[in-house]
């Protein structure tokens, strides 16, 4: 009984990281209708940047976000303004080709300029572990776990509690109706982005921390988060969150009675069998031409 609690309570920890950092994803494509194919490329890029620094100043790793996710924003608007404002409004292709060649650039540039190597922030605190009971908690899970609630709280209530939450909910729900009112659709799109690509900021220092990463490793991300909105539904933040626990949950249950080697697989066949039964996911809108 104790193994059972010890792997969920580490799914948990972990399902609430990949919550975070699906959270951008499923809220870009809810505004925008667009797949940011790049937010692996920009979890990545943000994991070594924190590496970066906590090496040459010793910040800790974790709280590097604090740099790493204004950075984040700011670098979510130049990108929206430049680049994908150029094929909002085009088809999904266009988008995933777009994004998909952005994070092409940022891999090469990374392996360029950092080498194509493994690499791992490892703070102090790394190897410890909390104890509640008969229970071990690493404390890098845990401090990496708070980081992702304290940011997806705020999220939350910029969503639903203040008026740009407001205006970018009502593009996402009706755009032709926000519009009337007086919400820009460019200038939401851009805020939507800016604030999707924010949530890799913190998201790269805390995968810095917890997983060994190379430039590639972006490939291996993407399809997580995109696993994750899938299962919950496209543009769901409710659903990126069930998807990002199935995930979590699915990871440690496998590791602990089976093989690491099968936890990813497990995942998918979860998706599979999810979306045999409910094609647009967990929490995803039926559309029309899904009911007929």
């Amino acid at each position: 009984m104790t193994q059972l609690i010890q792997a969920i309570t580490l799914g948990l920890l972990i399902g609430g990281v990949y919550a975070l950092m699906a959270s951008g994803l499923t809220l870009i494509f809810g505004v925008m209708n667009i797949i940011n194919v790049a937010q692996g490329a920009f979890l990545i890029l943000m994991a070594m940047v924190t590496w970066w620094l906590w090496r040459e100043t010793g910040i800790d790793p974790i709280l590097a976000s604090v740099i790493t996710t204004p950075l984040m924003f700011v670098f979510g608007w130049v990108i929206f303004r430049l680049l994908v404002s150029r094929v909002s409004g085009s088809s999904a292709s266009m988008s995933i080709l777009l994004t998909f060649g952005f994070a092409m650039v940022i891999e090469g540039v990374l392996n360029i300029t950092a080498g194509n190597k493994f690499k791992s922030a490892t703070p102090s605190y790394f190897e410890e572990s909390f104890r509640v009971g008969s229970i071990s908690l690493p404390k890098a899970q845990v401090f990496g776990f708070l980081a992702a609630m304290i940011v997806l709280s705020a999220l939350y209530f910029v969503l639903t509690r203040t008026w740009t939450g407001r205006a970018i909910r009502a593009a996402t729900q009706n755009p032709s109706g926000a519009a009337l009112v007086g919400v820009g659709a460019t200038s939401t799109a851009a805020l939507a982005f800016a604030i999707g690509s924010a949530t890799t900021g913190v998201g790269g220092s805390i995968l810095s921390v917890l997983y060994p990463f190379f430039p590639a490793s972006h490939y291996d991300w993407i399809s997580r988060l995109l696993g994750i909105v899938v299962l919950g539904g496209m543009g769901s933040l409710p659903g990126a969150l069930i998807g990002a626990g199935v995930l979590g949950l699915a990871e440690t249950l496998t590791a602990t009675y089976g093989s690491l080697s099968w936890s990813t697989l497990v995942f998918y066949v979860v998706i599979m069998v999810v979306l045999l039964i409910r094609p647009q996911g967990l929490f995803g809108a039926k559309l029309r031409e899904d009911a007929t």
